[in-house]
């Protein structure tokens, strides 16, 4: 049986929210939409984190995505930055909460890695090699877009990992459900 699931993934900003969906068919993955909200005409902090949250939970209705992956604050040396994307992050986990929607979080090193094989690539990297295997025509012009999409793309790649994985209780119930991963060697 084939699983299908809408993956929402955010880049979460105050003055840019990158978003990107995803429609998984099995184990590949199509692009259905990516885009930012400019937050930057308003001035004001509280309205900016409403618009977030409308926005959310506007694409949540429009799109019904089973799962919502974002990625997860970096740890700046700028504490009012941090305390602003923490709150950016933070609303748009209530919109996902609010539409029960499970909300999966990723580090920027994560979400790197599992793109591109490489925790430390830059947002150019990470946005070709989306264009790559999700066929996109043309990148959007900010980046803030791609970095969203990949936090869906990353959370596709780690629940692909282990969707058809069984859970073993230790390493003798991983041997006796796989006897023939055991490699013998002669002890001398």
């Amino acid at each position: 049986m084939l699983t299908e699931k809408i993956i929402l993934g955010i880049d979460p900003g105050t003055t840019i929210m990158g978003y990107g969906i995803i429609h998984q068919k099995g184990n590949k993955i199509e692009l259905i939409t990516l885009d930012v909200l400019k937050l930057d005409k308003f001035s004001d902090q509280p309205l900016k984190l409403k618009k977030i949250f409308e926005t959310c939970l506007e694409l949540i209705e429009i799109h019904h995505p089973d799962a919502l992956a974002i990625e997860a604050p970096f740890f700046g040396k700028n504490v009012q930055s941090m305390l602003k994307l923490g709150r950016a992050q933070g609303v748009a986990m209530a919109a996902g909460l609010y539409r029960s929607v499970p909300i999966f979080e990723y580090s920027p090193k994560k979400i790197k890695q599992s793109i591109t094989g490489n925790g430390n690539a830059s947002k150019e990297q990470v946005a070709a090699m989306l264009q790559n295997l999700l066929k996109i025509k043309e990148l959007p012009k900010h980046m803030d877009a791609t970095d969203g999409l990949a936090a869906a793309v990353c959370h596709f790649f780690q629940r692909n990992l282990t969707s058809d994985s069984q859970t073993f209780t230790g390493w003798a119930s991983f041997v006796s459900k796989n006897p023939e991963k055991v490699i013998k060697k002669p002890l001398f």
